[in-house]
């Protein structure tokens, strides 16, 4: 948490969406555009989580199933799916995830540290967690979550 923190008290807004019964979410800093679901192009030896390409106004955008590269199980989209179209380090690319469900402002105090307990993988790429009106948020982080090697494969 520490190479992304705010100063201590200042609010951060975040990003939240499902994927199946678990909420998720990212900085909001990283999002360009929520829009709906496109059929992607397949890529021949993409990595399984890669659902393919889209054009977005002229531009070629890798399309992950966030549930997939999480673990989660493959989405077989509908109309009610969304790409959250994010900045992951230099490239943009498309989330794949069941529905955006809110903006939150919490505080770095609000972010609860991932527990031990967790796999190894789960706090790769779970930043911290929120508990917020009863439910937990789980915040990721995109830049652990699509490692520059896997993008440069997926474009």
């Amino acid at each position: 948490m520490s190479e992304a923190a705010n100063k201590s008290g200042a609010g951060r807004e975040l990003i939240s969406f499902r994927i199946g019964d678990q909420e998720f979410c990212v900085n909001i800093m990283e999002v360009r555009e929520i829009r709906g679901w496109t059929p992607a192009t397949a890529l021949p030896q993409a990595p399984p989580f890669v659902r393919g390409v889209i054009n977005l106004r002229g531009a070629v955008l890798p399309i992950v199933d966030l549930g997939a590269r999480l673990g989660l199980g493959t989405a077989d989209p509908t109309a009610r799916h969304v790409i959250i179209v994010a900045q992951v380090q230099n490239q943009v690319v498309g989330l794949l995830v069941d529905a955006v469900s809110d903006i939150l402002t919490v505080t770095d105090e609000e972010i609860q540290p991932t527990p031990d307990v967790a796999s190894e993988m789960v706090r790769t790429f779970v930043r911290g967690l929120l508990a917020i009106d009863g439910r937990m948020v789980s915040f990721i982080s995109l830049d652990r979550v699509l490692p520059d090697r896997e993008l440069d494969h997926a474009a």
